[in-house]
C-alpha cells in the first residue's frame, strides 16, 4: 500500500481529485486530498493574509499530524509551488514528487514571476475589478479545455483565489534536493499553456516526463491514465528503497 497526498491548483479544492482518489483507494492505497485554506470547502477562511506559506503549512501539518511517510506528493498547477515548499520542509517524509501540469519555482521566485506580463496584469486587473484588490476570480473552465461533461460543474465549484498566493516568493533551503524520484506530467491538449517550459526544465533535470493529450484538469479528463502514472511513480519510489 502506498500513501498519496494530492494538492489542488488555484481556485479548486479537494473535490477535483474525487475520481483519482476513489480509484487509488479501490486499489488499497491511502489517499489524502486536503483543501487549501481559503478556497472551496474552506472558503470561510479566505482573507488577505492567506499566502503561499499558508498553503505549504496546510500540507506540512497534514503530513506531520497524520504521521505520514514515504508520501507520493502530487501537485496540480499552482499546487506545484506548494509541493516544492512542502518537500523542502519535510524531505524525509516524501518518497516521490509528481508535478501535474504544474509550476516549478526556483528559490526566491513567485508564481507571478513565471507568467508573461499580459497574463499577470490581467489577473491583477480582475482582482481590482471583482476581488477587492486581493482575491482573483476563477478563470473559466473553458480556457483550460475541461471536458464538456464537467464544464458547468467545474465553473460552479471554483472559488476566488487569494492574490498573495501568486505573489509571495517560494523560499527553499535545499531540502527538496534530497527527493530524487520526481515526475513531470504535461497536458498537451490545451493552449496557450504556461507549462511547456517547466516540462523542458524537468527533462533537463533528468526527471521522469510524461505527456497526456487532454485539457489542464488532467484528473478530470483522464483519471484512469493519471492513476496508472501515479501508481508507477510509487513503484519507482519503492524500487529506489
Amino acid at each position: 500500500m502506498s500513501t498519496y497526498v494530492f494538492v489542488h491548483g488555484a481556485w479548486h479544492g479537494s473535490w477535483c481529485w474525487k475520481r483519482v482518489r476513489s480509484a487509488l483507494q479501490a486499489l488499497g492505497h491511502e489517499v489524502f486530498t486536503p483543501t487549501l485554506t481559503g478556497v472551496a470547502d474552506r472558503v470561510h477562511l479566505l482573507s488577505p493574509s492567506v499566502n503561499l506559506d499558508t498553503h505549504i503549512t496546510d500540507v506540512v501539518n497534514l503530513i506531520q499530524w497524520e504521521e505520514l511517510s514515504d508520501v507520493v506528493l502530487c501537485g496540480h498547477s499552482y499546487g506545484g509551488a506548494v509541493i516544492s515548499g512542502v518537500a523542502d520542509r519535510v524531505p524525509d517524509r516524501i518518497g516521490a514528487l509528481v508535478y501535474l501540469d504544474a509550476f516549478v519555482l526556483e528559490n526566491g521566485q513567485s508564481l507571478h514571476d513565471t507568467l508573461p506580463a499580459p497574463v499577470r496584469n490581467a489577473q491583477l486587473e480582475r482582482a481590482l475589478e471583482s476581488g477587492e484588490g486581493w482575491k482573483v476570480p476563477a478563470i473559466p473552465a473553458e480556457a483550460f479545455r475541461v471536458n464538456a461533461q464537467d464544464l458547468d460543474w467545474v465553473n460552479r465549484q471554483c472559488t476566488m483565489q487569494p492574490l498573495p498566493t501568486f505573489q509571495q516568493p517560494l523560499h527553499l533551503t535545499g531540502g527538496i534536493a534530497r527527493v530524487s524520484n520526481v515526475t513531470y506530467i504535461l497536458a498537451t491538449g490545451w493552449a496557450p499553456s504556461p507549462f511547456p517550459p517547466f516540462f523542458d526544465l524537468a527533462k533537463s533535470k533528468g526527471w521522469k516526463t510524461v505527456t497526456m493529450e487532454c485539457g489542464h484538469d488532467v484528473m478530470l479528463d483522464l483519471p484512469e491514465e493519471l492513476t496508472r502514472e501515479l501508481v508507477a511513480a510509487s513503484a519507482r519510489s519503492a524500487s529506489a528503497d
